[in-house]
């Protein structure tokens, strides 16, 4: 299993709050490895709450240096009325047919709860630099079968097509005041990473009746098994409080969907403090014998981003 042996590396990008669109959070980082560079794409607030999507470069040998800041939004908010014009977050992106194709999370502030989202996807033909929105509205919104909401997206090719991991809310519930959703990680299928079907297979449930979040799945398929990180979380004051708060979770599986859960044996190695209270929206990737795990900290990528590392054997 890949869930020991890992090491907290530090933190690597916090926004200057220079821009309009980067006063706070470098939230949800999105990995793309290209030829000499990892670029990581992430959200950042202005001062009304709302996201944007930008990136940084990082060195492909030591990931902790930057040597790009992108000064540039490279996705912006939609029309208003769209699924989208409250905020943007990345979710993930790939290289499909020379095209970078970025799935992303549409933000709507709502009135009786506290927000709704959508699944959307930007394309770029630039190597990542620009994007254009593949449709005004998303690629899936509720349905029969999901009446709330779905976010974030793990997308990787299955069989002789593609298989996306993603947040489907199942309800809203009061705590303590606030409208809170509670969310897990459903299976769908798409032959061409456009057109989607989704029978509400769920990949990864709750483990009990006070579990509410469970989110950020990152995939990847190791030799003949699946491995899957994701962060989860509690009702109970997990804003602030450790130990409700975000942890990241490890799970194993055979043919891809299929799951078993061994969230108590991940961990990270190493004490910081920027990550203390939090461990949020992990994203993985392979380079050659290692495992890099891209991640938020405190305050839902308040703190910015940083990374662990694990060797391969």
């Amino acid at each position: 299993m890949l869930c020991k042996d890992w090491y907290r590396k530090g933190l690597i990008f916090k926004p200057d709050s220079k821009n309009r669109w980067n006063k706070s959070h470098a939230q949800v980082p999105t990995p793309l490895v290209l030829d000499d560079r990892i670029r990581v794409y992430y959200s950042s607030r202005d001062k009304d709450n709302i996201s944007r999507i930008s990136f940084v470069d990082l060195d492909l040998k030591d990931p902790e240096k930057i040597i790009n800041k992108h000064s540039e939004v490279v996705l912006d908010i939609g029309k208003p009325g769209t699924f989208d014009d409250c905020g943007v977050m990345p979710s993930w992106v790939l290289m499909k047919n020379n095209f970078i194709y970025l799935y992303y999370i549409g933000w709507n502030v709502r009135n009786t709860v506290p927000y709704y989202n959508s699944v959307g996807l930007a394309i770029s033909n630039d190597d990542g630099l620009t994007f254009k929105k593949y449709s005004l509205g998303p690629l899936w919104d509720r349905n029969v079968f999901e009446p709330y909401f779905s976010a974030s997206t793990c997308v990787i090719p299955f069989n002789t097509g593609w298989i996306c991991y993603y947040l489907s809310c199942t309800e809203y519930r009061e705590y303590e005041g606030k409208m809170e959703p509670r969310y897990h990680i459903k299976i769908a299928t798409s032959e061409d990473g456009i057109n989607w079907k989704r029978d509400g297979l769920i990949a990864i449930d709750y483990k009990h009746s006070e579990e509410a979040g469970i989110v950020k799945a990152s995939v990847l398929k190791i030799n003949s098994e699946y491995h899957m990180w994701y962060s989860y979380r509690n009702f109970k004051d997990y804003r602030n409080d450790e130990m409700n708060s975000y942890s990241i979770g490890y799970a194993k599986s055979s043919n891809g969907i299929d799951w078993a859960r061994y969230d108590g044996k991940m961990s990270l190695n190493g004490l910081s403090t920027w990550d203390n209270l939090m461990e949020a929206y992990p994203h993985v990737i392979k380079l050659d014998n290692r495992l890099l795990m891209f991640y938020n900290g405190n305050g839902f990528g308040e703190t910015g981003f940083g990374y662990a590392e694990r060797l391969l054997k």
